[in-house]
């Protein structure tokens, strides 16, 4: 039986919404089998993050080690690097181990808006992740921080996506979320951007939208799907989880991994 094999390298979240959780979980409802390196334990709910704690850098190169000795992966999936210097190893064993795909989730702030990661961090992203990554998938604040730009319209997402492009992204996926409308997310290549859009789903139950939407692009880019292709069934994916999903905790419940499976 030949499996996909995806893995991710995130923060971990005990209530099972966002991070290494909700990326395994979407692994699983993609048909690809996950592996994972942690690199924050994250004390969170659906409410509010409690405390972050961050992995030792070594501990988080053997643990990257330990996949890719054993493992034969054809995705990665990278998420919370919460600090400049996990930022700088996970890129130097990325450009060792050279995998097929990597798509970069660059995690900032939490649902909640508890912030995720040190600030000043958007350079080390710049210039170590952008070089060796297929795709980085920012919301608009990420976006805003990575480009330099406030976003407060379509254009302004297009015109982000082609300030990140410019600074060494090959593609970039902006997620228009947070803005009014709509759900509208623009692709850029370099050269050509696609819109993709979905009605927006009123619902709160949105904790790890983000992390979910980038551990299916990297499933489906795993199972031999273009760019274009992969985003788009990702997004249907998430918007079809954001639809189904039910309430867990009293604050932004996650959406429904498992949909297509639960009657």
């Amino acid at each position: 039986m030949n499996v996909k094999k995806c893995l991710t390298i995130a923060g971990s979240d005990c209530s099972g919404g966002a991070g290494i959780q909700a990326d395994l979980k979407t692994f699983s409802a993609h048909g690809v089998y996950g592996a994972s390196v942690i690199t924050s334990v994250v004390a969170e709910n659906t409410s509010r993050v409690i405390s972050v704690f961050n992995v030792p850098v070594s501990e988080i190169e053997l643990q990257i080690d330990a996949v890719f000795e054993d493992v034969e992966i054809d995705a990665v999936k990278l998420g919370m690097l919460p600090t400049a210097e996990i930022i700088v190893a996970v890129a130097e064993k990325l450009a060792r181990y050279k995998p097929a795909h990597i798509v970069c989730d660059p995690v900032m702030v939490a649902t909640s808006g508890d912030a995720l990661s040190e600030s000043g961090i958007d350079k080390a992203f710049t210039e170590h992740i952008f070089p060796i990554a297929d795709i980085i998938t920012p919301n608009i604040p990420e976006a805003e921080a990575l480009s330099g730009t406030e976003i407060r319209s379509l254009d302004d997402m297009i015109k982000a996506a082609r300030i990140i492009t410019g600074n060494g992204a090959r593609n970039v996926l902006i997620k228009g979320g947070h803005l009014l409308g709509d759900a509208e997310d623009i692709l850029f290549d370099g050269k050509n951007e696609s819109i993709f859009a979905s009605k927006r789903v009123d619902s709160p139950n949105t904790h790890g939208t983000g992390c979910t939407l980038s551990s299916a692009i990297a499933a489906n880019l795993s199972l031999g799907n273009d760019m274009p292709t992969a985003v788009r069934l990702a997004k249907n994916y998430v918007t079809e989880a954001i639809e189904k999903s039910y309430t867990v905790g009293k604050g932004h419940s996650p959406v429904h991994h498992f949909y297509k499976l639960w009657s």
